[in-house]
């Protein structure tokens, strides 16, 4: 008999169960009836009591549940390549979403990543700048002719002036190891008051050169820092240079 034919047959039976729940029939009294019109084709009985149980219960619906496919075990060269496939287009992949993804069992991925593909899990590394070929290129290009200046002008570094940023804080009263002091054995035990660092921070920009700091500028608390906030900062810088660096002002 065909899948189709059994299949068929089982929801005649599923249905004849129902009429003899519907005429007050026992469940012993309905399988003894599917036995004897359907012979060795009738369900079991432990299915014709699995069933008549649920239509005395309320069940309406005739039709089996598909139930849910156990994950797959298989570490076919398929899976493998899909797997490979998967961590190509998104290498943040967990074994869980992968999993879950192909039906696969956890066990199975975590083997396929481990084993067959040979690779495992790293965090990324953090890097001052990660730069584009663009911007490495344009970089390599500013760095030769810097380098052509300085054969040209033996003092070329001494008219560089450097800026930077940085996040400081209000008040840092530093650590045991730093507030250390030297004494001798008779001193007294330096005392200090115990303070807390402040949570409030504030952005410093520090412009220095070869002789040391040119000039300083302490952004203001809730101000954003962006090109028309960096223009004022270089004109206050140009105007510092003028006093402090007339030898750098006049080149």
């Amino acid at each position: 008999m065909c899948v189709t034919e059994m299949e068929e047959r089982n929801f005649e039976q599923r249905c004849a169960i129902t009429f003899c729940v519907n005429l007050g029939e026992t469940g012993i009294e309905s399988f003894n009836k599917l036995k004897q019109a359907y012979g060795e084709h009738a369900l079991s009985r432990s299915q014709v009591f699995k069933w008549y149980k649920a239509f005395s219960e309320g069940r309406e619906s005739i039709k089996v549940e598909l139930r849910s496919v156990r994950p797959s075990t298989s570490k076919s060269d398929n899976n493998v390549e899909i797997v490979r496939a998967l961590l190509r287009s998104d290498c943040r992949l967990t074994v869980r979403m992968i999993a879950s993804e192909l039906n696969l069992n956890h066990t199975t991925v975590h083997q396929i990543l481990t084993e067959e593909l040979a690779t495992k899990k790293l965090c990324a590394q953090f890097v001052p700048k990660k730069l584009i070929i663009e911007q490495k290129d344009n970089r390599k290009d500013v760095l030769f002719h810097l380098l052509e200046r300085i054969q040209r002008e033996r003092n070329f570094l001494k008219k560089v002036i450097t800026g930077d940023e940085t996040w400081i804080l209000e008040c840092d009263p530093g650590t045991k190891r730093q507030n250390k002091e030297w004494h001798t054995s008779a001193s007294p035990r330096p005392k200090k008051a115990k303070r807390k660092k402040s949570k409030i921070k504030s952005m410093l920009i520090c412009f220095f050169d070869s002789e040391g700091i040119v000039h300083t500028d302490f952004v203001p608390q809730g101000h954003t820092v962006n090109q028309f906030y960096y223009r004022e900062i270089l004109e206050r810088l140009r105007k510092r240079v003028i006093r402090v660096r007339p030898s750098i002002a006049d080149n």
